[in-house]
C-alpha cells in the first residue's frame, strides 16, 4: 500500500485547490485552449507566462535572502533538438485534443468524456515512448545540447535579473497583443461558456457572453 506521508498528503491537497481553480476558470474546458491556438482567447498563455515570470523572481529573491539554495535547484539538461521536437508533437496534441495534461485529468472529473479520450491517448503515447525508447531516440534526444550550462546564467554568464526583466517586458507585450488579436476575434470565452457549454465556442461571431445567453435563455 502506498504510505500516506506528508510530502504525498500536501501534493494531493495543493492538486485538488489546483484543479478546482483550473475548472471554475474555465481551463477543464477545450474551449481555452483551442481558444489559445485560433488567437480569440490568451487566458492559456496570460496564465502560463505570468506563473514563470513570477516563479522566476521569487526564486531568485529567495536565492538572494539565503532562504533558498538556487545550486540545489535541478535544472534538466538543455536538448535543444528534443526540445523542439517535443514542443510541435506536443503543442499538436494540444490543438487536436483541445487539453493539455494537466487540463485533462480536471475534465475527467467533471465527467467530460473528450478529456477521458485525450487522458487514455496520452497514457498510451507515454508507455508506448518509454517502451521504444533506445539508441536510436536517444540518439535524436542528444542533438543540439547546449554543453556550455542548462541556464542563460551558466552558458552565458547574462544575469538572472536582466533575464527576468525581459521576460517581464514580454509578459506586458502579451497582454497587450492578446488584448488586441481578442478584441477582434470575438473573444475571450468566459468561464461559464466554457463550463457549462460549448455553443459558441468554436467562433468568432459570438462574445462569451452571448454564448452564456444561449445556454441561460
Amino acid at each position: 500500500m502506498w504510505p500516506m506521508t506528508e510530502t504525498v498528503g500536501s501534493a494531493l491537497l495543493v492538486g485538488v485547490a489546483f484543479g478546482y481553480i483550473l475548472e471554475n476558470a474555465g481551463f477543464g474546458s477545450p474551449c481555452k485552449l483551442t481558444g489559445q491556438f485560433t488567437l480569440r482567447d490568451w487566458s492559456v498563455l496570460k496564465v502560463m507566462f505570468t506563473a514563470i515570470v513570477v516563479a522566476a523572481t521569487g526564486l531568485q529573491l529567495l536565492g538572494q535572502l539565503g532562504w533558498l539554495d538556487l545550486e540545489a535547484v535541478f535544472v534538466p539538461t538543455s536538448l535543444m533538438m528534443a526540445s523542439a521536437v517535443g514542443g510541435v508533437l506536443v503543442g499538436a496534441g494540444f490543438a487536436i485534443g483541445g487539453y493539455c495534461p494537466g487540463t485533462s485529468v480536471v475534465g475527467v472529473a467533471n465527467g467530460r468524456l473528450d478529456a477521458l479520450v485525450f487522458l487514455v491517448g496520452l497514457l498510451i503515447g507515454t508507455f508506448a515512448f518509454a517502451g521504444l525508447y533506445g539508441p536510436a531516440i536517444e540518439a535524436i534526444m542528444s542533438m543540439a545540447e547546449v554543453e556550455s550550462g542548462d541556464t542563460l546564467h551558466d552558458a552565458w554568464g547574462i544575469s538572472p535579473w536582466w533575464i527576468i526583466g525581459a521576460m517581464a517586458a514580454a509578459l506586458v507585450g502579451v497582454y497587450y497583443l492578446g488584448r488586441w488579436f481578442e478584441q477582434r476575434m470575438g473573444g475571450p470565452i468566459d468561464a461559464q461558456t466554457a463550463t457549462c457549454g460549448e455553443a459558441g465556442c468554436g467562433t468568432t461571431e459570438d462574445h462569451g457572453d452571448g454564448a452564456a445567453a444561449r445556454l441561460n435563455p
